[in-house]
């Protein structure tokens, strides 16, 4: 059970974080980051990961080895000799407390933690390696909605002879045209502090005509947003926000309950898993790999839309948070009990 469980976290994980570093490839790509780099945004974002796959690949792994048990006709034989269907689901107990303790370090600990160091990382090597990409005569499409044209650059932060169009702004485009210009990095990405120029504002059918002699220009590249996110907040923090009152005060609170429910998902698999791999006779591995998918598919459809209906203040945050597992708990002894009189 333990290969199966290690094997299925390589593989949910591995997923999982090729779908982050795809978000992020084209500007690493633009600014050249290296392959260390690489590895150590991988390593921030495990946390946050582990949260989702432990549950998940304990769930696999159990229902991998004991709908093998099961199709070899070892749990029969078990119990016909005396042994209980509760000792025999001891292992996935065990195995998962583990999980559960380690969700729980991840979702209120090293969570938050490596959020953090990911977007400290991420602006740093944009901070520090993006004016690398900027080359003469050529167009820079590094940002998002964002072209750069420069004529000459002397240097790896000065540039001459200009020329911007910002189209960020849904409806409006920004022309921006000047002589000369430096960069300096920013908390949330780059500045561009340029001089004697001008800006030209294109809203539908009218144009207008500023022009500066000095002009901070901010780009924040095509990632998630650098500033201070829900998911890195700590558990503390999370709930001095919510006692505030603001309107973000029930995402405050649903996330501190969320930390708590999704390592929580671990109960129901010890609970339900052996009983799973059992109900599902001999229906091989995909058969189990369909089960334990259509698990997890109703209890994130229940959590999602019991968050959604406290978010509307149709019912108190508590219920919209744990109401997925106390049905799931409930399903998973009924499943429990009639496996075990069999």
């Amino acid at each position: 059970m333990l290969l199966a469980f290690f094997i299925s976290i390589v593989f949910l994980n591995a997923t999982l974080v090729m779908e982050k570093m795809l978000r992020l490839s084209k500007v690493f790509a633009s600014v050249g980051a290296t392959v260390l780099d690489i590895v150590k945004m991988m390593l921030y974002v495990q946390p946050q990961i582990l949260i989702l796959t432990l549950p998940m690949a304990l769930l696999l792994s159990t229902l991998l080895v004991y709908g093998r048990m099961n199709a070899d006709n070892e749990l029969t034989i078990l119990k016909g000799s005396g042994i209980s269907f509760f000792k025999i689901s001891r292992p996935v107990a065990y195995v998962g407390l583990v999980c559960l303790c380690v969700s729980l370090i991840m979702g209120f600990y090293l969570g938050p933690k490596g959020a953090v160091a990911l977007r400290e990382e991420v602006t740093e090597i944009l901070s520090t390696r993006a004016p690398m990409t900027i080359e003469e005569g050529v167009f820079n499409t590094a940002f998002k909605d964002v072209v750069i044209l420069v004529r000459e650059k002397p240097d790896s932060r000065t540039m001459r002879g200009i020329f911007i169009v910002d189209d960020r702004k849904i409806g409006e485009q920004k022309v921006l045209v000047a002589r000369e210009g430096k960069i300096i990095p920013k908390d949330d990405g780059l500045g561009f502090f340029l001089s004697k120029g001008k800006i030209y504002l294109l809203k539908g059918e009218t144009t207008t005509e500023i022009s500066f002699d000095a002009y901070l220009f901010r780009l924040t590249p095509h990632i998630d947003s650098p500033r201070r996110t829900i998911n890195e907040m700590t558990p503390k923090e999370l709930l001095i926000e919510a006692e505030k009152g603001s309107d973000k005060g029930l995402m405050y609170i649903l996330e501190y309950h969320r930390r708590l429910s999704m390592p929580a998902m671990v109960v129901i698999i010890i609970i339900l898993g052996p009983s799973l791999a059992l109900l599902a006779g001999k229906s091989g591995r995909l058969g189990g790999l369909t089960i334990g998918l259509a698990v997890f598919g109703v209890y994130y459809t229940l959590l999602i839309y019991g968050e959604n209906l406290a978010l509307t203040k149709k019912i108190p945050p508590f219920v919209g948070a744990w109401g997925a597992f106390a049905l799931m708990v409930l399903l998973s002894i009924v499943v429990l009990l009639k496996v075990n009189r069999r």
